[in-house]
């Protein structure tokens, strides 16, 4: 019996074409997955399984989900016959964890869709948070009090809690470090020996050769069968740039939030053009510290010196001078683009608001930038573009900076492997030609590792030299 089918599907967005005639059908217990490039259109497949589309995509064909056409429903039909039947785990875990309720309570009610009774509601959100891989105590959280790989598992729990026939996972292990990732890979692998069919979108080879019955490919904006998962391609960077003297100092970094401490006594240096990975697992302090850094999460002790010149705490005590100095680039690309605007315009505003630039010699330097990211300049908005099409355009708003120190906290999870490595050159580019060193937030320390001079490790909030 077909759980999902999908026939004759394209979408548009204006005279764009996003997906053309692509159609699939799913079976109970039966894993598909569907790979292909940044921009191929994995997300735009994995929302029209739902029924849905982003603002400004039109959908046509046809998407039946246990024979009811989900396409031109009202929304309140559309709930009532995803209930149950289909979950789905967007690649942004912020388009379904909401910021101002805690975590469980809002699991909790979604198991109010298939479960009745308090205490079979509270019973089901519990398990789907184990089978998410999270602990009891995340419970009584709020997301933003979540580490990224962990959000990534509550918007997984989210889906599970209803206990779906179907699943659509947009890229599951992204935010995941090693660890956290062959854990999820075999809870994925047990709901499916129960009977779950699943719809994988993701460029991550290793998961589609643990999990994939059916292997396909977004080329061209269609889908074609893929008779073999290729494989992985490696990153070769060019040489690394001779140390200098530090660019970046920090002594004795620590970060608490209220009682906890999430990030305690870091000491780093960072010379001019080097290239440091940060790895760890999910909620070591990765993020918090990259975060401290760029004084978007004021410590609670130490010190941040950039040549020579100490930084306040929070960003909004820097002058302009120190802003362009020090960059982050978010984990959650999505959320960091105002949604109303067109990408091209607010990647170009770092150079006219930090550099003095005109606003026409910026949007130029910002589509050149774009462009050697494999990126299409138009000036469209955030929801158009796909999540690895967001994560370059973050990077590139940061690098009009021309910065001392940038901080990229997972920046190549949403990407293919030839995307990946067009963006790693890219970086080790910025930091020859302007010196900029450069600290990679990664779970996994092969990420950025063949294009660093040395791999530093986080764990319990404290750091330790992983390797040179």
């Amino acid at each position: 019996m077909t759980v999902l089918e999908i026939t004759g599907l394209s979408a548009r967005a204006g005279e764009t074409v996003l997906l053309e005639d692509v159609s699939l059908a799913l079976e109970p217990g039966r894993v598909l997955v569907v790979l292909g490039a940044s921009g191929a259109g994995k997300t735009t497949l994995g929302l029209a399984a739902t029924g849905r589309a982003r603002p400004g995509i039109e959908l046509s064909g046809s998407v039946r989900l246990a024979e009811y056409p989900l396409l031109d429903r009202p929304a309140s039909e559309l709930r009532r016959a995803r209930a149950g039947v289909i979950g789905h785990l967007p690649q942004q875990p912020s388009a379904v964890l909401d910021p101002v309720r805690r975590c469980g309570p809002v699991l909790a009610e979604l198991a109010a869709l298939h479960h009745h009774g308090r205490a079979a509601r509270l019973a089901a959100a519990r398990t789907a948070l184990a089978e998410a891989g999270l602990e009891p105590d995340l419970w009584r959280r709020f997301p933003h009090q979540l580490s990224g790989g962990q959000q990534q598992r509550m918007a997984l729990a989210t889906a599970l809690v209803t206990r779906p026939r179907v699943l659509v996972l947009d890229e599951p292990t992204s935010g995941l470090d090693a660890a956290n990732r062959i854990a999820l890979t075999a809870r994925l692998a047990a709901l499916s020996r129960a009977g779950a069919a699943m719809l994988i979108l993701t460029h991550d080879l290793t998961l589609a050769r643990a999990l994939a019955d059916d292997v396909a490919e977004l080329r061209d904006h269609r889908l074609v069968p893929s008779p073999a998962v290729p494989e992985h391609s490696r990153f070769d960077g060019s040489p690394a740039a001779s140390p200098t003297s530090p660019v970046l100092v920090v002594r004795g970094l620590t970060v608490r939030a209220g009682r906890t401490t999430l990030v305690e006594d870091v000491d780093l240096e960072l010379a001019a053009g080097s290239r440091t990975t940060l790895t760890g697992a999910s909620g070591a302090g990765k993020t918090t510290l990259g975060r401290a850094l760029a004084g978007l999460t004021p410590p609670a002790a130490g010190t941040i010196e950039v040549d020579g010149v100490r930084l306040p705490h929070l960003a909004r005590r820097r002058d302009r001078a120190q802003l362009r100095a020090v960059h982050y680039v978010h984990q959650d690309s999505r959320a960091s683009f105002d949604e109303f605007r067109g990408v091209l315009d607010q990647v170009a505003d770092t150079g006219r608001l930090l550099r003095s630039l005109s606003r026409a010699d910026a949007r130029l330097e910002a589509e050149e930038l774009l462009r050697s990211l494999g990126v299409d300049p138009l000036d469209r908005r955030p929801g158009l573009l796909s999540g690895g099409q967001l994560q370059r355009c973050a990077v590139a708003r940061a690098l009009m900076a021309h910065p001392r120190v940038l901080v990229c906290d997972e920046v190549t999870s949403a990407l293919d492997a030839a995307n990946r490595t067009r963006l790693l050159d890219v970086l080790t580019a910025a930091a020859n030609r302007h010196g900029t060193a450069l600290l990679m937030i990664s779970h996994s320390d092969t990420a950025a590792a063949p294009s660093a001079d040395r791999t530093l490790a986080i764990t319990g909030g404290r750091l330790s030299r992983h390797g040179d």
